[in-house]
C-alpha cells in the first residue's frame, strides 16, 4: 500500500482512488523518478464494478469484486484518508471534509459518480428489499439476484434514467440475463418484461442498437422510450414515469423493478470553480486538460468528457492524461489526444455478449478480428475472466 499522508504539499495531488485515479498514480509513480503523488479518497474498500452484472445475474458472488483500498494504492503514492469538500483551484487548494488544506502543482480530478437515490421519491428507503433492487451499489447489488429467481410473474421492470449513468448498457444486460433466465425456468404465472428508458434509442450506437433490438425481440421485451422515473410507491407497487416527449406521467403497476438510479458529478464538484453549466469538470476533450487552470486535468464518470462513462474508457485517458501532465510539468504544451474511445460490453444474455467499442464519432473501434455486432460466447468469457484480470493486474498497475 501507499505511504501515509503527513504533509500538505504535493507536486502531484489526485482526487479520488477510483479507477481513474489510481490508474493515473500508478503511471506517474512508473514515470516520476522521485514521485510525490497523492490521492484523497475516504473510502477503504475498492470495487470493480463491472462485474456487478454477472452478480446480480447470479453468475459471480460479490465478494470477488471487492478489495482493500489500501492494496491498490501504489507504493509510492500517499493515501490520504479522507473526502473533499472543496476545491480552490485558483489557490491551487483542496479543502478536506476533515479541515485539511492541502496544496498542489498539479491537480487530477477524478472522483467517480454519485448515485443520487434520493432523487427518486420512494426509492432510498425500499431499494435492496422486497421487490426493487438494483446492480448499482455493493449493498444492493445481491437484491437484483434475489428478485429474478424468486419472480413469480407479473411486470418486471427494469428502468435508465434521464442524466449520464456508469455504464450507458448496463441497465439493459441485467434485463437480458432476467429475461434469459426466466426463458429456462418460467415463473409460476404469467408476465411481462418492460424496459423503461429515458433516451429515445436503445443505444447511441447504430451498428450495436441492431443487434440488441433483436435481443429485445427474442426476449419479448416491451421497451418503452422516453419514460423516466420519478417517483415510487412502494406499499402499492406503483412506478410513476414522466414521458419526456409529452411531459403526461404514467403510472405502472409491478412484481419486481431493477432500477438505475440518476446519477451526477459529487457536490464539491458541482459547486466548484471547476465545473461547466451541467455540473461537470470542464474539459478539453482531446487533451483532458481544463480549459481554465492548465495545472488541472480530469478523466473518468466525473469529467465533461461526451463519451461512455465506462473502465475501458479510462484505460485509454489515464495514458492520454498522464503523457500531457508530464509534458506541463516539463514546460511543454500538451501533445498527446483522446479520441473518445470507450467499450460496452453489452451481456444479451447468459453465454452472450456484444463487444461494443467506439469513439466520440461513435464510430465502432473495435479490438478483435472479428464482427463484434454479433452476440458471441467468446466476448462474453473475455468480460467473465479476463477483464477483472486486465482490471487489477493491468490497469490498476499502470500496466495496460
Amino acid at each position: 500500500m501507499g505511504k501515509q499522508a503527513e504533509k500538505n504539499h504535493y507536486q502531484v495531488l489526485i482526487v479520488g482512488a477510483g479507477t481513474g485515479g489510481v490508474s493515473v498514480a500508478a503511471r506517474l509513480c512508473r514515470a516520476l523518478q522521485k514521485p510525490d503523488v497523492a490521492l484523497i479518497d475516504p473510502s477503504d474498500k475498492h470495487y470493480y464494478q463491472p462485474l456487478w452484472t454477472l452478480v446480480g445475474g447470479g453468475v459471480r458472488p460479490k465478494e470477488i469484486t471487492e478489495r482493500p483500498q489500501a492494496s491498490v494504492i501504489p507504493a509510492k503514492a500517499t493515501w490520504i484518508r479522507d473526502a473533499v469538500s472543496e476545491l480552490r483551484p485558483r489557490d491551487n487548494a483542496v479543502v478536506t471534509a476533515s479541515g485539511r488544506e492541502l496544496t498542489y502543482d498539479y491537480l487530477v480530478v477524478a472522483p467517480g459518480l454519485q448515485l443520487d437515490w434520493a432523487r427518486i421519491p420512494g426509492l432510498k428507503e425500499n431499494v435492496g428489499r422486497g421487490a426493487i433492487c438494483s446492480n448499482y451499489s455493493y449493498e444492493t447489488v445481491d437484491s437484483t439476484w434475489e428478485c429474478i429467481r424468486n419472480f413469480r410473474g407479473g411486470n418486471a421492470i427494469f428502468t435508465h434514467p434521464n442524466t449520464p449513468i456508469k455504464c450507458g448498457g448496463a441497465p439493459q444486460k441485467i434485463m437480458y440475463l432476467a429475461a434469459d433466465y426466466w426463458r429456462k425456468h418460467p415463473p409460476a404465472n404469467e408476465y411481462k418484461v418492460i424496459f423503461c428508458i429515458a433516451t429515445p434509442k436503445i443505444f447511441a450506437v447504430q451498428k450495436y442498437a441492431e443487434t440488441l433490438l433483436k435481443a429485445v425481440e427474442r426476449y419479448g421485451i416491451e421497451v418503452r422510450y422516453q419514460h423516466n422515473l420519478e417517483s415510487i410507491r412502494a406499499e402499492s407497487k406503483q412506478a410513476i414515469f414522466k414521458q419526456l416527449d409529452t411531459g403526461k406521467d404514467v403510472s405502472m403497476e409491478y412484481s419486481m423493478m431493477h432500477v438505475t438510479p440518476p446519477m451526477s458529478a459529487p457536490d464539491f464538484i458541482q459547486r466548484s470553480p471547476l465545473a461547466n453549466e451541467g455540473g461537470w469538470v470542464a474539459v478539453d476533450k482531446e487533451t483532458l486538460q481544463h480549459p481554465e487552470f492548465p495545472n488541472v486535468f480530469t478523466l473518468g464518470d466525473a469529467s465533461a468528457l461526451p463519451t461512455s462513462k465506462t473502465g475501458a474508457a479510462i484505460r485509454k485517458q489515464a495514458p492520454t492524461l498522464v503523457s500531457n501532465l508530464l509534458a506541463v510539468m516539463n514546460g511543454q504544451a500538451p501533445s498527446s489526444r483522446y479520441n473518445g474511445y470507450t467499450s460496452c460490453p453489452l451481456v444479451t444474455g447468459y453465454g452472450k455478449l456484444v463487444m461494443a467499442e467506439f469513439d466520440y464519432d461513435g464510430k465502432p473501434q473495435e479490438t478483435f478480428p472479428i464482427d463484434q455486432g454479433k452476440e458471441r460466447l467468446s466476448m462474453y468469457l473475455v468480460k467473465k475472466h479476463l477483464l477483472p484480470r486486465l482490471y487489477w493486474d493491468g490497469m490498476l498497475k499502470g500496466r495496460a
